[in-house]
Formats: structure tokens, C-alpha cells, sequence
């Protein structure tokens, strides 16, 4: 059995440890502890991490774990859990495994049969479903839209009579055109939020439906990171 309760890693655990997304004051006791008495921490990022690390008053070994080298580099932390170490992987910020790398090692983890313990935390998908107003009994997650408009559309046609919330990230260089777009593809009406840059200074939050959002984008900065929502087509806020 884990010791999910303990503040103290035990050898042998990956431990998927949440980190804040903008508000430093938001990460945990518990993920404070585990990331001190971890033997590794894998991060996205080790300028990042090690930024993170640095405020917190730790000095801990990094190991870069990213998009480009994960499935090699997955393998070897779970090694390094096998061998009895105690390993936590962070992404920049949020909670790993979300459109963020952490996924592959913890698969390589449970493949063995090896103890992975979660250290919920921050995570800017469930802080905006909570703030946005829109239906939140279910929701449809689905990371990032396609870049290419044509595949965006696709995406929301396939999906106009889903009954429950739809859950996106989107990059500030594409959520313009991707509210454009549901505009064009499933109406000026259909309820939306656009949360931009949650916990941190400049946090905004445009709900309504969907052209009055559009419009006052237009004359916001689009500097950020966003989440996008998209109510069911009956709702009405």
C-alpha cells in the first residue's frame, strides 16, 4: 500500500505533483513537502521548475521530461523509481498529464506494477469550469483545438449537439479566430467563456453568448494563457 497520506516521499513512488498556475500562494502543503523530500523531480521545463524551486528555498536534482524526449526519458525515471528512488514529475504549471508530459511515466509506472501517488492541486481547467457558470454535472475535456481552421470547424460541427460542456485549451495566437469561428459554426448565441491568464494579475473572465465575447475581445489584450468552454446549445446563462 502507498503512503498517500505522508508528507514524506517513500522510496519507490512517482508522485504527480501539482503546481501552481500562477498564484504561487496556491501550491499545496502537501506538494511543498513531497517535492523537498523527493529523491528526482521531472519537469517540463528545469529553467521553470527550477525558478519554482528556487522561491521555495530548494535545491533539488532535474530531470528535463518534455514532449521531445518522454517516451525515451519515461523509462528511465521509472527505472529510477524501480531502483527504489522517490520521483515527482511537475509540468510548468497545473497538474501534469493534461496536454502537459507526465502521462507516458506514469503508464511506464503502472506497466510495472510501481506505486504512482497523485498530489492534487492547481489546475486551470477545473478552476475555470468552477468560476465560468457554465454547466458543470459533465464536461467533455479535450485539450487543444487543431491549429489548422478548417480542422476547428470539423471539430465543431462534430460536437454542436453534444449535451454537456466542452472543456479546451487554446493558444493566444489562435483564440480570436477559434471564437470567430464558433460564432460562424454554431451561432452568435450559444453561451462560451474565454478565461485568460487564472490567478495571476491580469485574470479575466468574458462569459455570454458567444458574439458579445467575440466583441469584447476584440478590444482586450490577447496576451495569456486561455481556456476556452462551450455550453451545451440549449443553455442559457
Amino acid at each position: 500500500m502507498s503512503e498517500n497520506s505522508s508528507l514524506t516521499p517513500q522510496p519507490g513512488h512517482l508522485y504527480v505533483v501539482a503546481t501552481p498556475i500562477g498564484n504561487l500562494a496556491d501550491l499545496t502543503d502537501r506538494a511543498r513537502a513531497i517535492l523537498s523530500g523527493v529523491d528526482v523531480v521531472a519537469c517540463e521545463d528545469t529553467r521553470t521548475t527550477g525558478g519554482l524551486l528556487t522561491r521555495l528555498g530548494l535545491r533539488k536534482d532535474l530531470v528535463a521530461y518534455h514532449e521531445h524526449n518522454e517516451i525515451e526519458a519515461a523509462e528511465r525515471l521509472a527505472d529510477q523509481v524501480a531502483s527504489g528512488r522517490s520521483v515527482a514529475v511537475v509540468s510548468d504549471a497545473g497538474t501534469p498529464a493534461l496536454s502537459d508530459p507526465g502521462f507516458r511515466v506514469v503508464r511506464a509506472c503502472r506497466r510495472r506494477g510501481l506505486p504512482v501517488v497523485p498530489v492534487p492541486g492547481p489546475s486551470a481547467l477545473t478552476a475555470v469550469l468552477s468560476a465560468s457558470g457554465l454547466p458543470s454535472n459533465g464536461f467533455l475535456y479535450v485539450g487543444f483545438l487543431p491549429p489548422k481552421s478548417a480542422a476547428r470547424i470539423a471539430f465543431l460541427e462534430k460536437y454542436r449537439e453534444f449535451p454537456y460542456t466542452l472543456a479546451l485549451f487554446e493558444s493566444c495566437h489562435r483564440i480570436d479566430k477559434a471564437v470567430d469561428e464558433i460564432v460562424a459554426t454554431l451561432g452568435p448565441a450559444r453561451v462560451i467563456c474565454v478565461a485568460k491568464e487564472v490567478t495571476k494579475l491580469h485574470e479575466t473572465f468574458f462569459v455570454g453568448p458567444a458574439s458579445d465575447v467575440q466583441a469584447r475581445l476584440a478590444k482586450a489584450s490577447l496576451k495569456g494563457e486561455f481556456v476556452l468552454l462551450i455550453a451545451p446549445g440549449e443553455f442559457v446563462l
